[in-house]
C-alpha cells in the first residue's frame, strides 16, 4: 500500500512538472503559428509502468490551456485522470512512445507542414540535407547529415493508422519525425525539452525546404 501511495505522489509530481513545460511550450508553438485553432497536441510520459501520459484535450486552443486542459491516459487510450475529450490522435503518441521509447511526443500543425505533406506524399516524404540546423536533431554530428521525414496518407481510422506509422517507424528507426499529409508534424523526444527543440529544428528546415523548392517539383 505504502508503494502504491508513492508512486502515486510520484504520478502526481511529474503530472504538474511535466504538466506544466507541455502548458508553456503549447504557448509558445501557438504564438509562432503552429498550433492555431485547435489543433495539435502534445504529450509526454509521467508513468513508465504502468504507463501513463499526460496529454493536451481535445478540442481546445492549445495556447490557452492551463493544467487543468491536460488529461491523463493508459496504455489504451483510456483516460484515467481530469475532464477534457481525449483526442482520437492520442493513438498515434501511444505508438511512437511505444515505437521510439519516447518521453514526449509533439504533434504541431504549421503552414509548411502542411503544405509540404500534400505536395510530397506521392513521394513517401521528403530528405533534408547538408544544413547546420540537423546537428540540432538528436545523435546528429554533422551538416551532412540526409534526414528523410516519411510523409503519410491521412485518415480517421486511427487504428489502422497507428498501425502504419508503427509499420513507417520500424522501417526507418532513425527518424526524428514524420508527416501526415494535408494534417502536420509529429516528433519526439527523451524528454520535452529535447521534443521541443525538434520541432524547432524540423519546423525551420521545412520552412527552409519549402522556400528553396518554391515551383519546383525536384527534391534536392
Amino acid at each position: 500500500m505504502e508503494l502504491e501511495d508513492n508512486e502515486k505522489k510520484d504520478s502526481l509530481k511529474n503530472f504538474r512538472s511535466f504538466g506544466q513545460q507541455i502548458v508553456d511550450t503549447a504557448s509558445v508553438f501557438y504564438r509562432r503559428g503552429w498550433l492555431f485553432g485547435t489543433s495539435g497536441n502534445l504529450s509526454a510520459v509521467i508513468n513508465e509502468t504502468p504507463l501513463q501520459i499526460a496529454i493536451t484535450g481535445s478540442g481546445l486552443n492549445k495556447g490557452k490551456i492551463d493544467l487543468s486542459g491536460l488529461i491523463v491516459i493508459d496504455v489504451n487510450g483510456n483516460v484515467i485522470s481530469g475532464n477534457k475529450k481525449v483526442s482520437s490522435e492520442a493513438d498515434l503518441h501511444i505508438a511512437v512512445i511505444r515505437e521510439m521509447h519516447a518521453g514526449s511526443v509533439f504533434h504541431t500543425h504549421s503552414v509548411w507542414s502542411t503544405m509540404l505533406s500534400k505536395r510530397y506524399l506521392k513521394d513517401g516524404g521528403i530528405l533534408i540535407r547538408g544544413y547546420e540546423m540537423l546537428k540540432g536533431l538528436n545523435n546528429v554530428g554533422t551538416h551532412e547529415h540526409s534526414e528523410w521525414i516519411p510523409i503519410i496518407e491521412n485518415s480517421q481510422d486511427m487504428k489502422t493508422l497507428s498501425a502504419t506509422v508503427t509499420s513507417i517507424l520500424r522501417q526507418h528507426p532513425e527518424v526524428h519525425g514524420f508527416m501526415l499529409s494535408g494534417h502536420g508534424l509529429y516528433t519526439w523526444g527523451k524528454t520535452p525539452e529535447e521534443a521541443e527543440r525538434h520541432v524547432e529544428v524540423i519546423e525551420f528546415l521545412l520552412e527552409v525546404y519549402g522556400r528553396g523548392n518554391a515551383g519546383t517539383d525536384n527534391i534536392p
